[in-house]
């Protein structure tokens, strides 16, 4: 496909995000909107995330990003006019409180989710082994189960947007890198990329693990870097367990899939920033070691295969959202910490508001850069 020379709007980046975001913008008659992306879609983050979504969170931010994106999921074919299956299941999410100060933090959480109509609840330890009956109560002091969180497929929610955009006119083009951008008194001119350069006053950097990287090529230092998180999925198996199941304290998450395999992975605080994403034996020793204390016939299953991707980690593990405050046309929507598939239908939408000049659902200067400097963070205390 030959490469366009002008664009009204260029995203960099064909996961999740970046093909919401299109797809709004699109629908909202924001002229001729190109996507930019180094492989496939959903390549990069979107591809390897465990496929999660929740609105049990700690800050009201998050909140509000997971309950409105659950809703559009619960919609998204029909919204987007496209029979397909998403594979959005709502079997619920167990959040697992080992310590006291867990107990103390998931409790006031709770309150702050029933102020925003989510519908989460605290469960007793044995109400827990109800909800998951083989998990191993054995030091459990509680936990927090929202119903109406679940999962659904990564790609498909992707190709759906894609195919959206698409239909709306938006230009995809694929195994493009980005090496450069160019910014004239204060204001996005050029993209360049290694297929040939592309005329735009507006970019938009959705590029995950890479978006520090892309906002350096036009002078911004964003404060979101790359850490490399590990997923493991097994063999198919009959109907063990309906929900996710996260602890904290073992720093793992777990789910069933419909197709009866079991996906789970963990978060090493002591990873470092880097690009590796490359699979680990210490994760996968370390893996079995730690869900088999917290569902013990989960040890019989065999292993398929493991993988790596990376978080764009943000310090409050809250989302950098909008335009930059020094470079005009200049917009990010990344630093989600291991949430942005769950939180992309909204995002996308707040983004496209944005931009067009719209009253916005959610305020979206509370996901300001800025607020680093004003230091008025959102610290997002439930993340694996």
């Amino acid at each position: 496909m030959t490469m366009i020379k002008h664009a009204d709007i260029i995203i960099i980046g064909g996961g999740v995000v970046g093909c919401s975001i299109a797809y709004n913008l699109a629908k909202a008659g924001a002229g001729q909107v190109v996507v930019l992306e180094r492989g496939y879609l959903a390549s990069g983050a979107t591809g390897r995330c465990g496929a999660g979504v929740r609105m049990q969170w700690g800050t009201e931010t998050n909140c509000l990003l997971a309950r409105e994106s659950v809703k559009i999921l619960e919609n998204l074919p029909a919204m987007l006019e496209i029979e397909d299956d998403i594979e959005f299941k709502q079997g619920g999410y167990l959040l697992l409180a080992y310590t006291s100060k867990m107990v103390e933090q998931f409790k006031k959480n709770l309150q702050l989710q029933a102020s925003l109509a989510i519908p989460a609840c605290w469960v007793s330890p044995e109400q827990a082994k109800e909800i998951v009956p083989y998990l191993n109560i054995q030091g459990l002091l509680g936990a927090t189960f929202c119903p109406k969180d679940g999962h659904a497929n990564p790609f498909k929610v992707t190709s759906l947007y894609a195919k959206a955009a698409a239909r709306l006119g938006v230009k995809f083009y694929t195994y493009t890198e980005v090496t450069g951008l160019t910014v004239k008194a204060g204001k996005v001119s050029t993209v360049h990329t290694d297929k040939g350069d592309i005329a735009t006053n507006t970019v938009i950097n959705a590029a995950g693990g890479y978006a520090k990287t892309i906002g350096r090529m036009a002078g911004i230092e964003l404060p979101i870097f790359p850490e490399r998180h590990e997923i493991l999925v097994t063999e198919p198996v009959a109907p063990l367990q309906i929900p996710m199941v996260m602890s904290f304290y073992h720093n793992l998450y777990c789910q069933q899939t419909p197709h009866g395999s079991f996906i789970m992975g963990i978060g090493h605080p002591d990873e470092p920033e880097s690009f590796n994403t490359q699979a680990s034996w210490r994760f996968l020793t370390e893996m079995a070691e730690r869900i088999t204390t917290i569902l013990p016939p989960l040890a019989k299953l065999n292993v398929i295969r493991q993988w790596a991707g990376l978080y764009d980690m943000c310090p409050d593990r809250t989302p950098i959202l909008g335009e930059d405050s020094n470079v005009q046309g200049f917009y990010t929507a990344a630093g989600f910490s291991g949430h942005g598939f769950m939180i992309a239908p909204m995002v996308g939408k707040l983004i496209a508001q944005t931009i067009m000049g719209l009253p916005t659902d959610i305020p979206i200067n509370a996901f300001s850069a800025d607020r680093f400097v004003r230091g008025q963070l959102y610290v997002e205390p439930s993340v694996v």
